[in-house]
């Protein structure tokens, strides 16, 4: 079982830097891409970026545009969400997820683990 918790959501305004944290746990969570989707209230399930624990590269989204790094910490099994420059429209809950399918690291289906979200709300 895999276990994914993530922290550091809060209220900011627009252009600060936010900090996102998931901690994963279980057995099969040090083998299994981490990503990050986001949710806004009335809006589906969108992805973010994803990283591999092997792999070097994080793969993002387009409409990251620079402002998101993700970066992993094997040591602790802790993968974070740097948010830079953020705007009103990247409010919502974050959620981190253990990829466990093929394909495409953006296909909401290839996800099986979930942590509970953290919320992020951006004032203007």
């Amino acid at each position: 079982q895999v276990r994914l918790v993530e922290s550091g959501g809060r209220l900011v305004q627009a252009g600060d830097s936010l900090r996102l944290s998931c901690a994963a746990s279980g057995q099969p969570s040090v083998n299994l891409p981490l990503a990050w989707f986001r949710q806004a209230p009335g809006k589906e399930r969108q992805f973010v970026g994803a990283v591999q624990w092997a792999g070097d590269i994080p793969y993002y989204a387009d409409f990251v545009k620079g402002r998101f790094t993700i970066s992993k910490d094997i040591a602790t099994n802790n993968v974070d969400l740097q948010m830079n420059n953020v705007i009103p429209e990247d409010t919502a809950i974050y959620y981190c997820a253990a990829f466990t399918g093929y394909g495409s690291y953006s296909d909401i289906e290839n996800y099986r683990y979930w942590g509970q979200g953290t919320q992020v709300t951006v004032s203007s």
